[in-house]
């Protein structure tokens, strides 16, 4: 590239295309070999005085680079300036080379930004099969549709201009918005055109027929004929080519004929507009190009940072549309076409359908993958063209077959649904940002839809230029998928046992928190839990801090955790996921004992403290009550010190020592004659065991908490326990019958109604007999019989 800066003839053209080489190498360069130490490069928030002296461009850069991945904890954000590629450079170059050209002579200028509009504009509408139309080049997305709507004000009203406002109060426009639109586009064109909020018409999608993220044509006729009753004027509506949420795309088609009998201006926008520029169309999709405005992103289609979106529009009156703002005279309006300009002719109309192509081969690749594999349920099958693929994770109910949708289904079993139905959208989320953190490359963004629940959307064209997805990212993605479902469906399968056996243990509350994806949420309820206020309980949150560390302790496969409860401040344990069979009923008795143990020793400890406290006092009291009556029988001489050792030397008191101890056994006070007495501390009352709230389960060698045993392990056990038991009963009898059949014997006749051995269990015994090394008791048995 360097070789071919030198045949540039201008200078500073020759300058600018090297130095922006150089600074995007400096930032690349930089930021890999910081990852490649492992430091982060550290970025001051506050701001500092002007250097006097200037700095030189590395140091600009370098701050440049530390605002920029400073504050960074995410590592598939800091990818994104790597695979810009030589596209986005010449994007990047565009904006540099606008500042430059304005700096030319108006002539010039003119003609420059002349001839680069044009070119866009043609390029543009052959690439996209939009014939006779304009371009209105805009950096908000949503810009080119509030121009759209202000030139059909102005098309409609032929008055607004003279009298404003009052000619729109009389008869009030109407602008009709799907209800799958993107959130936030009414009150983005009402705040812009200063239009109030009732002038937005939301179209509901269908609900008996169709997608149910396609707009409700009838429904609509039916609204715009309301509305002309009314006196109102349909002025616009807006239809989706590849929705915001699932990339549906509208019967444009049917509702081109619709606005052209009332005379309603149609304005199409969506994703699906690229697969314009493909060999094939679907005939939904093709409908656009007969619309009288569509939106188009090529910037993210074609992995171009910072480019304009284009609307084009067809309109015979450039008058209008210069009030209307889609045109201007201003050379820097004009120039906002140039990132495009350079970034169209580096990639050529191969370039361009080869990337398009590239991310609808990779939608198709997913969905053709994802109907392979169970539980998995994709919303867009209909639409083969579609880029954009939506999918969920499910579990079929008994009341969810089509079979029993004619029969009428109890409150208990709609409960059960809708708590199926919040699970589900919990294990979606979680599955969703496992994929992201195990596939950046794929970009895959969780989304909330009103009919379907949570979601996982992958759409190529708006990241797979720019994050560099291949095909082997697609089958990681499958294969992280088919990982993923063992957890999901076992965990789904536990919540509800789940929250049956703490519903019905003593002691427990279940929480339902529809946010956590694990098996359940479970709190204990203490003797004072109700006592306590909803903004603080200590002794809960003691108690399940406790009882956390102690599940944590066991080594089991689940993972615990403490929180608030939903919609709530009370601390709770958190159940995690489970990826394989649990044994719920010793998991719930578990904590229940487990937390009812604490309770326990916590107020034990308490208790105790207070018989102490109380026996001290009580032990104060009475050393104070034998001081007294030490006093009394010695008399008041004795304590005279001089008086007192003269008596004590001629007649000595014999006073035994008396003090107190404190039983913790028994919790009272005792005396300490016997101790002084036999020089030997008393034993008390010897405490009664303590009892194991938790009974220890028989476990196999290996085998983790809660962990059902296996059934074939459970049957050989049970086959060699019986098997044990039938062999020993054989060896008694044999040994019994030999025993009356010896010389000794007293009764002859018993010795006729012993069992013989038979030639099966003397061979069987034999073998026996040769492996003596086996402890059995049937060796001893044997033994007996030789």
């Amino acid at each position: 590239m360097d070789t071919s800066l030198e045949k540039i003839a201008d200078p500073t053209l020759a300058e600018m295309g090297k130095n922006l080489k150089e600074v995007m190498r400096m930032l690349e360069n930089s930021q890999r070999i910081e990852e490649e130490n492992g430091k982060k490069p550290v970025s001051e928030d506050i701001p500092g005085p002007l250097q006097g002296s200037g700095q030189d461009m590395v140091s600009i850069l370098q701050l440049v680079q530390n605002l920029m991945h400073g504050d960074e904890d995410e590592e598939p954000q800091s990818t994104r300036i790597q695979n810009i590629g030589e596209q986005g450079h010449m994007a990047l170059l565009g904006h540099s080379l606008g500042a430059y050209i304005s700096t030319l002579d108006k002539e010039k200028l003119r003609k420059l930004t002349t001839r680069i509009l044009s070119d866009t504009t043609l390029w543009l509408r052959r690439i996209f099969r939009y014939e006779n139309g304009c371009t209105y080049f805009h950096e908000e997305e949503r810009e080119g549709l509030a121009k759209i709507c202000r030139l059909a004000i102005h098309s409609r009203y032929e008055d607004f201009v003279v009298d404003g406002f009052d000619v729109l109060y009389n008869k009030k426009p109407v602008i009709y918005l799907s209800a799958a639109a993107r959130p936030g586009l009414g009150q983005y064109l009402c705040n812009q055109l200063g239009l109030p909020l009732p002038c937005l018409c939301r179209v509901p999608c269908n609900t008996m027929f169709g997608s149910q993220h396609q707009m409700d044509i009838a429904f609509l006729e039916k609204l715009i004929k309301d509305d002309i009753e009314r006196g109102r004027l349909p002025l616009l509506l807006v239809a989706s080519a590849g929705s915001s949420g699932v990339g549906h795309t509208d019967k444009i088609g049917r509702l081109k004929e619709l606005c052209e009998q009332y005379n309603i201006w149609l304005h199409v926008e969506g994703v699906n507009l690229a697969t314009l520029a493909l060999g094939y169309v679907s005939s939904s999709v093709l409908a656009a190009t007969k619309c009288d405005s569509m939106t188009l992103t090529p910037g993210p289609w074609l992995g171009l940072p910072a480019a304009p979106a284009v609307t084009l529009y067809k309109h015979d009156d450039p008058a209008l549309t210069l009030v209307a703002g889609l045109t201007s005279n201003k050379p820097a309006d004009k120039l906002r076409a140039l990132p495009l300009w350079l970034s169209l002719q580096y990639l050529g109309l191969d370039g361009i359908v080869e990337r398009i192509k590239h991310a609808c081969q990779l939608s198709q690749r997913l969905q053709e993958s994802l109907k392979k594999v169970d539980h998995i349920k994709i919303l867009v099958e209909d639409e083969l063209s579609s880029p954009v693929v939506v999918f969920r994770f499910f579990q079929e109910l008994p009341g969810s077959d089509p079979a029993f949708k004619a029969v009428p289904v109890s409150s208990v079993a709609t409960a059960a649904v809708g708590r199926e139905r919040h699970s589900c959208d919990a294990l979606n989320r979680w599955l969703g940002e496992q994929l992201r953190q195990l596939v950046p490359m794929c970009g895959l963004a969780v989304l909330d839809l009103e009919v379907d629940g949570t979601c996982l959307r992958f759409s190529p064209l708006m990241t797979a230029a720019v994050l560099g997805t291949q095909g082997g990212d697609v089958d990681q993605l499958v294969t992280c998928i088919q990982s993923k479902l063992p957890v999901l469906t076992c965990t789904l399968q536990l919540r509800e046992e789940f929250r049956q056996e703490v519903e019905g243990t003593a002691g427990l509350l279940y929480v339902d928190d529809p946010s956590w994806p694990g098996i359940g949420v479970v709190r204990y309820e203490h003797v004072s839990d109700g006592n306590s206020s909803l903004e603080s309980d200590p002794e809960g949150e003691k108690i399940h801090t406790g009882l956390l560390k102690k599940l944590n302790e066991l080594e089991s496969d689940l993972i615990f955790k403490m929180g608030p409860e939903y919609k709530g401040t009370k601390s709770c344990i958190y159940v995690g996921m489970a990826s394989d069979d649990v044994d719920i009923s010793e998991l719930v008795e578990t904590i229940a004992v487990t937390a009812r143990e604490i309770e326990e020793n916590s107020r034990l400890l308490e208790n105790m403290t207070e018989v102490v406290r109380k026996g001290i006092q009580e032990a104060q009291v009475q050393l104070q009550k034998a001081n007294e009556e030490r006093l009394l029988e010695e008399g008041v001489l004795r304590q005279i010190p001089v008086v007192g050792s003269v008596l004590n030397w001629f007649s000595p008191v014999q006073a035994s020592q008396k003090g107190r101890s404190f039983n913790l056994t028994a919790g009272s006070l005792e005396s300490t004659e016997y101790t002084y007495v036999h020089k030997v501390q008393g034993t008390g009352v010897t405490p009664p065991p303590t009892p194991s709230g938790t009974q220890s389960k028989q476990r196999l060698p290996g085998q983790k908490p809660f962990k059902r045993a296996l059934r074939g392990s459970d049957a050989v056990s049970e086959t060699s326990s019986v098997s044990h038991i039938e062999d020993l009963e054989k060896v008694d009898q044999l040994c019994s019958g030999l025993e009356h059949s010896s010389p000794e014997a007293h009764c002859p006749e018993q010795i006729s109604t012993a069992p013989a051995p038979t030639a099966r269990q003397t061979e069987t015994l034999q073998n026996k007999a040769q492996h003596p090394e086996d402890d059995d008791p049937q060796v001893e048995g044997l033994e007996r019989l030789r």
